[in-house]
């Protein structure tokens, strides 16, 4: 099938839409239709060449969806079903799982940052050529084919662009109150910054 998205062709040129071809979901991934995505600081970084990565690449990790079509084996979501996108999905079962640590989870880092899906191949292609994922994700395109453990089913009623902020800024930003610091009620918190990220960790401050 076809899908538009937004390419990357190289580092300091404007990134391109155009249409791609896109494969079906294979065994434990899900085909999703966009609904909203965020732009995060994350995605200008592969553009610049600060964040090293395989070219040309879709970027774009803050995403909200639907599930479209599923691939074989995959069990926690359903054709229909509202998600976002988590672009660090874990095993739960490697030494950084154990040790609660998703984040590094080594079934999925390295595959992650190689610009592929989980068997190490990439759905999206414009002229047979392929063209890399972004944290196995994609979501500046009208589908996005992601890993299972990607998605993440969230209730009707949360709007579609604020659900897409909860896959990066809104858990970085609380996450960095709730989990790294270790706010208690009562603190005083400083933020330096109030981006995406920083406006999440005054959200998870004053929580």
């Amino acid at each position: 099938m076809k899908t538009k998205a937004a390419v990357l062709f190289d580092i300091n040129t404007p990134f391109s839409i155009m249409e791609l071809d896109i494969d079906p979901p294979k065994a434990n991934e899900v085909l999703i239709k966009m609904s909203a995505v965020g732009v995060c600081h994350s995605d200008w970084h592969l553009r610049t060449g600060d964040t090293q990565h395989p070219l040309p690449v879709v970027p774009g990790h803050e995403g909200c969806g639907y599930v479209a079509d599923l691939g074989q084996n995959v069990s926690r979501v359903k054709k229909g079903d509202k998600i976002v996108l988590n672009w660090a999905p874990n095993c739960g079962i490697c030494f950084y799982c154990r040790k609660e640590r998703p984040g590094l989870c080594e079934a999925f880092t390295g595959h992650i940052w190689k610009g592929n899906l989980m068997d190490g191949t990439s759905r999206l292609s414009k002229n047979s050529s392929d063209i890399f994922h972004y944290c196995a994700l994609s979501c500046l395109s009208e589908y996005a084919v992601v890993p299972e453990e990607s998605c993440i089913k969230i209730p009707d009623e949360i709007p579609d662009e604020v659900g897409a902020l909860i896959g990066c800024a809104v858990t970085t930003g609380v996450g960095s109150v709730l989990n790294t610091a270790q706010v208690k009620k009562g603190d005083s918190v400083a933020v330096f910054g109030a981006g995406g990220v920083g406006l999440s960790t005054i959200m998870g401050a004053a929580y």
